[in-house]
């Protein structure tokens, strides 16, 4: 078959939408000291790695996961703090989870909100599942526009708004009052995704239940468990029982359960490790405007920092250095800003480094 009849088949049974989408771009790493998808640098100690590799051994792969691990969901419950009546559901990565809400809400026709930027994948699912998306600009500083917001939820009815908390790319922990304002303004779902709670220490946990509409998104990946895929959506338990009907059986395979019920028993570890990427985020913090560049207080585990004119040069001559960090390509706001994660001592010296040679 040509690949016009292909095309042409193609045109004739997907979606629109989706022909004029794109996939999610992740760059290849390998060989490069990896600064730019704000991962946690550390792996297990080696202590530690022998007794996660021994709690896999006798992991039954000839059966078909637990489709509902109990002990594993109450598990997390009590790690993320949930108060009582709000149930958990678990997904292949948040991003399992983002894709399951757009779908659940999507014969609404309704937009789906969220500020500008924000995580990327909240405005791809929408339009490729059809949905007007609406960005809220966050203002010359990354911080929230709450008389925008309330405006646009009024005009635009949105059926959900996600509120990536802290914000990605700036690193912005909007104030709590501007949350609840949204949570009290919105006609649909809101959405407070705490995929970096690790490093902002900061939860809106303690909100779920007291209104009908509240959501809470959380993720194994930033506190040093990303290769596991393991995220959690929290709310009333009503919300739950409609939504799991979209979930895959068996989403969360017998060794992402293994794996994070292990690491539930040493939370400790990977706590370590945070406060010590919390120190770093401040190091680098300084070290970049002392470089003279125009760089963002942070909650996260990365920095945004400013470098007009030469973005560009400076993310090719990182590459060249043999540091990969991450640049916007293609959004109007943010093709002359670059976004670091922060890595280990070593890591951030080595950045820092070939920052000032370029510079």
């Amino acid at each position: 078959m040509s690949d016009s009849a292909v095309t042409a088949l193609m045109q004739g049974l997907l979606r629109p939408e989706l022909l004029a989408s794109k996939a999610y771009a992740v760059a290849d790493g390998e060989g490069f000291i990896k600064l730019d998808a704000m991962e946690n640098p550390y792996g297990l100690p080696a202590a530690l790695r022998e007794q996660w590799l021994e709690s896999l051994a006798d992991a039954p792969l000839h059966r078909y996961p637990d489709a509902h691990p109990t002990l594993l969901m109450e598990g997390l419950k009590a790690h993320i703090g949930l108060p009582a009546g709000i149930e958990l559901m678990l997904g292949n990565g948040s991003d399992e989870l983002i894709q399951i809400l757009v779908t659940a809400v999507a014969g609404s026709r309704r937009p789906i909100m969220a500020v500008d930027p924000s995580f990327v994948m909240y405005r791809l699912l929408a339009q490729q599942l059809g949905l007007p998306f609406v960005g809220i600009p966050l203002d010359a500083d990354f911080q929230l526009d709450l008389p925008a917001m309330l405006a646009a939820i009024a005009a635009q009815q949105p059926a959900v708004i996600f509120l990536d908390w802290p914000n990605n790319p700036s690193g912005s922990l909007f104030p709590e009052t501007d949350l609840e304002a949204i949570v009290a303004a919105a006609p649909g779902l809101v959405v407070v995704d705490e995929a970096y709670y690790a490093f902002s220490q900061r939860t809106f946990a303690d909100h779920l239940g007291r209104t009908p509409n509240l959501l809470l998104l959380r993720t194994m990946s930033k506190e040093g468990l990303a290769g596991i895929r393991l995220g959690m959506l929290a709310g009333p338990a009503a919300w739950i029982q409609e939504l799991d009907k979209l979930r895959l059986p068996y989403n969360i395979n017998v060794l992402t359960q293994r794996s994070a019920s292990f690491y539930l028993r040493h939370t400790e570890v990977l706590n370590a490790q945070a406060e010590i990427l919390r120190v770093e985020r401040e190091r680098l913090f300084k070290a970049i405007r002392a470089c003279g560049l125009s760089v963002w207080p942070s909650a996260a585990n990365f920095l945004l920092f400013h470098a007009p004119g030469r973005a560009a040069v400076l993310f090719s001559g990182l590459r060249a250095g043999g540091v990969l960090i991450k640049t916007f390509t293609g959004h109007p706001r943010l093709g002359e800003y670059l976004r670091v994660s922060v890595g280990t001592p070593a890591e951030n010296d080595r950045f820092l480094a070939v920052l000032e040679s370029l510079l």
